[in-house]
């Protein structure tokens, strides 16, 4: 994989463009898109290769005259670019409404900065009838493991990023790749039928092809326990949560809620909590693409940011929040690299990007064996949270019950975790010395704006109530 041809092609033009613009404006920048994924599913009946969700190729042009952002979104630049600058010039018109509510006279960062970033990968190597057969061969073997299989299913999916930031100061461009890889049964046993999966993912295909198969033992044994859970008797409990939970309630507890656009809203709690305890001492929490490598991991955002790395809880007090160009400057703060788009056709907004808890001191297994009743929790299902309340609900796929500091066979699901975000943080009492990140899912801000990310971290133990 390489460098976008189509992006190259432009990159003469978006300079151009850029310096005619800044004929109009005090700060202008383009940011180049050509994203190209790819999604393989096979099942027993059928096989399908398409584009994936992420597909994109585009432009967006924000411009500034220091007290208000205009972005323009086209599918090319190419053509006559005094005419294309002249056009957007006249598009934008400080009405008087919006001059009333601009943000000031604010002098925009545009550090000098010539940089070309890339994350080597492998999928260059794989031809789509390849992958396809790859795909099949792990259904078959799936579909051989087990007679209450009624059906299995393989998923491939890669994104090729490829993304050009041009602005009066910077030139930079990134490339990299990201693959994910999902086994899923439907699965009928004991009067029940059930749905599970495993997955795995990284930065190359070879990585994820020689992991699924070693999935498929515990794949099956998940589902026959799931076919064997019953439902939790609600109650307040101690409880350890596995990674992908950790990783949920860090999402859902402090990922949405320090998002900064929500703060200039102020439809965020936690604007007021800033320097303050908001989770138990031991707790430290951290967001940023350039923290870890995952899914939602990059070199710059769009905005022209480089990555960062954000400690947004350090021994329990909240120290910051998470902030796009737009929000960082109408607080007066330094951006955080978290300016993401779903696409070059949306919005910048603050989102996040690989969220977790630090590891801590404790040893697993002496967290269950702390524990005389309670379970321990696996696999996020879902989440929601209410940022302007701090009430936040977790579910997971399943629990596994502990008696006397004991993991049991007695199965429950699924599990909703509930309750009000600092009672929940502030009951943490133990943080695992291990610590894995979760890197294959997508975050919507609201009902939209879907992006790549992460989380993860450390087993927690906590008392929560459970439903």
């Amino acid at each position: 994989m390489s460098f976008s041809e189509f992006l190259t092609a432009r990159r003469a033009t978006a300079k151009e463009l850029v310096a005619e613009l800044g004929k109009y404006y005090s700060y202008v920048s383009v940011l180049g898109a050509d994203v190209r994924a790819k999604s393989i599913r096979v099942d027993r009946n059928s096989s399908n290769l398409g584009a994936g969700r992420d597909t994109e190729c585009g432009f967006v042009v924000k411009m500034s005259k220091g007290s208000v952002f205009f972005e323009y979104s086209l599918d090319d630049i190419a053509g006559d670019v005094k005419a294309l600058a002249a056009k957007l010039a006249e598009a934008f018109r400080l009405s008087q409404a919006l001059a009333a509510n601009t943000i000031g006279q604010v002098q925009l960062p545009d550090e000098p900065l010539v940089e070309s970033f890339a994350r080597r990968s492998d999928i260059g190597a794989y031809s789509d009838t390849q992958l396809l057969d790859a795909a099949r061969g792990l259904c078959e073997r799936l579909l051989q493991g087990s007679e209450h299989i009624l059906n299995g299913v393989v998923s491939l999916g890669s994104v090729e990023v490829s993304k050009l930031f041009v602005s009066k100061n910077r030139e930079l461009d990134q490339n990299y790749t990201w693959i994910n890889g999902n086994l899923m049964v439907v699965y009928r046993e004991n009067g029940k039928v059930v749905q599970a999966h495993e997955g795995a993912y990284g930065t190359h295909m070879a990585q994820v092809l020689a992991q699924l198969p070693a999935l498929q033992e515990k794949l099956l044994h998940k589902a026959h326990m799931l076919t064997l859970a019953k439902a939790i008797t609600p109650g307040t409990y101690d409880v350890i949560t596995d990674p992908s939970i950790t990783g949920l309630i860090a999402h859902e507890a402090f990922g949405h809620g320090v998002e900064l656009d929500q703060f200039v809203k102020d439809r965020a709690l936690a604007k007021q909590y800033v320097g303050k305890y908001v989770a138990s001492p031991i707790c430290n929490m951290r967001d940023g693409a350039a923290a870890t490598v995952s899914a939602a991991s990059y070199f710059f955002d769009d905005d022209g940011v480089l990555a960062g790395d954000t400690q947004i809880i350090k021994d329990g007090i909240l120290l910051t929040g998470i902030s796009d160009l737009a929000s960082a400057t109408q607080l007066g703060l330094a951006p955080t690299g978290n300016g993401r788009r779903e696409s070059s056709r949306r919005k910048a907004y603050s989102r996040m990007t690989n969220t977790f808890f630090e590891p801590g001191q404790s040893k697993l297994e002496d967290m269950i064996a702390s524990i005389a009743h309670g379970y321990m929790l696996f696999e996020t299902s879902n989440g929601m949270e209410d940022p302007k309340n701090w009430a936040i609900q977790c579910v997971a796929q399943y629990g596994i019950e502990i008696v006397d500091g004991k993991l049991t066979d007695h199965w429950v699901s699924p599990v909703v975790m509930s309750g009000y975000v600092p009672d929940l943080l502030g009951s943490i009492s133990m943080v695992s010395d291990d610590f894995k990140i979760i890197g294959s899912g997508s975050c919507g801000k609201g009902y939209k704006e879907w992006v790549r990310v992460s989380d993860g971290g450390p087993a927690l133990k906590a008392k929560v109530k459970l439903g």
